[in-house]
């Protein structure tokens, strides 16, 4: 397991924790790329959220094909996190997290892939060679491990929050805004409204989430939610705004994320056992 320890460094910091586990960071370089050092190098960044632990360590997750829900809550598979391994892959729209130092402009992501096998994760984060009809044969980098750590998803207040801390500061990757620790507010995207008056649209219709009835009712009729509970996370389409908090979580919060080195191994020890290549911690970053 390899989540960490939390430390509530003041008498009353009024956050809860609903969730606790382990995160981890993947860049893919771009096309017939092996390696990247700036947003402008890379085709995806990924976040993989394994939780652990939490307020209620039963949560439902998508089982099947997503059309399963349209009737209201059809097609749910239960997953006891304290037992069971659970990952989500969460795509980040701008190729890099928040500055967490400064204010921002939300950054937009979305949970790709929900699942309990670690071969499915292993084959989202593989390369390989395919053809096109223009350019010939292409290659699909290998997504590269650019960080592991501890998490927690905090209700604070009237909001949620996303922290985390890696687990060797060293993997600091500053291009990407991947720092030793740092506080997002985490909202959820209604599937059922349309996009902002400024133009964002996220998702196309038929890629965005289909809840559940019984999480869809949160929304009412708000465009953003706050995570709370963590199970919106569960479905694949659910699309979520980072917004910058802090990259200082005791100061921010009055919390403490401790670590030990190897603690979040076990997934990459996972993936190594089958057959994605083992130096996954390795690549070459500026």
């Amino acid at each position: 397991m390899g989540q960490g320890e939390d430390i509530k460094t003041r008498p009353d910091p009024n956050i809860e924790i609903p969730e606790r586990g382990g995160i981890f960071f993947f860049c893919r370089p771009k096309v017939d790329r092996e390696d990247a050092h700036v947003p402008e190098e890379v085709q995806r960044l990924y976040l993989v959220l394994r939780p652990e632990s939490g307020e209620r360590h039963i949560e439902d997750k998508q089982e099947g094909d997503k059309k399963d829900f349209s009737s209201g809550g059809h097609g749910r598979q239960e997953v006891n996190t304290e037992k069971q391994l659970l990952l989500r892959l969460i795509v980040m729209g701008r190729k890099t997290l928040p500055d967490p130092s400064k204010k921002s402009m939300p950054y937009w992501g979305f949970v790709e892939m929900v699942t309990t096998k670690i071969e499915d994760l292993k084959a989202a984060l593989q390369g390989g060679e395919y053809d096109t009809a223009t350019r010939g044969r292409r290659h699909k980098p290998d997504a590269k491990a650019a960080g592991a750590g501890v998490y927690r998803i905090l209700r604070h207040k009237t909001h949620t929050h996303l922290v985390y801390k890696l687990e060797q500061p060293e993997e600091e990757k500053e291009a990407f805004n991947i720092v030793p620790e740092a506080s997002f507010l985490l909202q959820i995207k209604n599937p059922g409204q349309q996009g902002s008056s400024s133009g964002f649209q996220g998702l196309q219709s038929k890629k965005k989430a289909a809840f559940p009835a019984h999480i869809q009712g949160l929304f009412g009729h708000r465009r953003f939610v706050p995570a709370d509970p963590p199970d919106f996370l569960n479905y694949e389409g659910c699309e979520i705004l980072l917004i910058s908090a802090s990259d200082d979580l005791d100061e921010e919060l009055g919390l403490e994320l401790k670590t030990e080195q190897d603690e979040c191994s076990d997934v990459m020890d996972m993936l190594g056992d089958t057959g994605y290549p083992r130096p996954l911690l390795q690549g070459t970053w500026t």
